[in-house]
């Protein structure tokens, strides 16, 4: 039963942006492409069909109005999106180039993990402080020179530019394997489900690593009062 009233106050809680980024990604671009492909042609109308995401995508970050890295990811995105419509080519390969802004932040990932800055933990940071969680981000912060810290936000970092790098390789298969139309309601879901499974495993990994960091500074702590006590 609690389980069944969890799902419930979830759906409660953001019924509302399911039911938008369903509009907005799968449900808008495929009308879009179904009305325009018989006068415009497949390229042309799956520029058009790009548009909702894209002026989404513009609207959020006007809303918003922060420059952190939740912001920056944003704007690249949306950089990359237009970018990717450029240059010409069939209309594979214009779905191709824009399944590369995905690939490209897989490489932002792992290249900040290569480099010792793991981008997890700036995402992170500044969720926190959009959400005006401002205890929780100064405990956040305050962990930021530790060595167990450092690990899991490396590790994290890593395990999702993997997994974006595992969408992209699945949506270049689907490219060659569906139709467009197939394509623009099967590489949606696709995208749900790894963002999904991403997010539900770093929450879990995230409370496991939390319960092994409070169970080492009960044993410290207990150790430290053994050694003080008179014996």
């Amino acid at each position: 039963m609690s389980r069944i009233r969890n799902a419930l106050e979830f759906v409660r809680k953001n019924g509302l942006n399911i039911a938008r980024e369903i509009l907005v990604n799968l449900a808008l671009p495929y009308l879009i492409y179904s009305l325009a492909e018989p006068r415009m042609g497949e390229v042309d109308a799956l520029i058009a069909s790009s548009a909702p995401p894209i002026l989404w995508s513009i609207a959020e970050f006007a809303r918003h109005r922060k420059v952190d890295a939740l912001s920056l990811f944003v704007l690249l995105g949306i950089g990359l999106s237009l970018l990717a419509f450029f240059g010409g080519g069939g209309a594979k390969f214009l779905q191709l180039r824009e399944k590369l802004v995905t690939g490209i932040f897989a490489i932002v990932f792992l290249g900040s993990a290569a480099i010792g800055r793991p981008l997890i933990y700036e995402i992170a940071r500044a969720g926190m402080a959009r959400g005006n969680q401002k205890s929780e981000l100064e405990r956040f912060e305050s962990l930021r020179n530790n060595k167990y810290f450092r690990a899991s936000m490396m590790i994290m970092t890593v395990v999702w530019g993997l997994g974006l790098l595992l969408d992209v390789a699945v949506s270049v298969v689907l490219v060659f394997r569906l139709s467009i139309k197939e394509y623009l309601i099967v590489n949606p879901i696709v995208g749900y489900v790894t963002l999904g499974s991403l997010s539900l495993w770093t929450f879990w990994y995230a409370r496991a690593r939390r319960r092994q960091g409070d169970a080492r500074r009960a044993a410290r702590a207990a150790a430290e009062a053994d050694q003080q006590s008179p014996k």
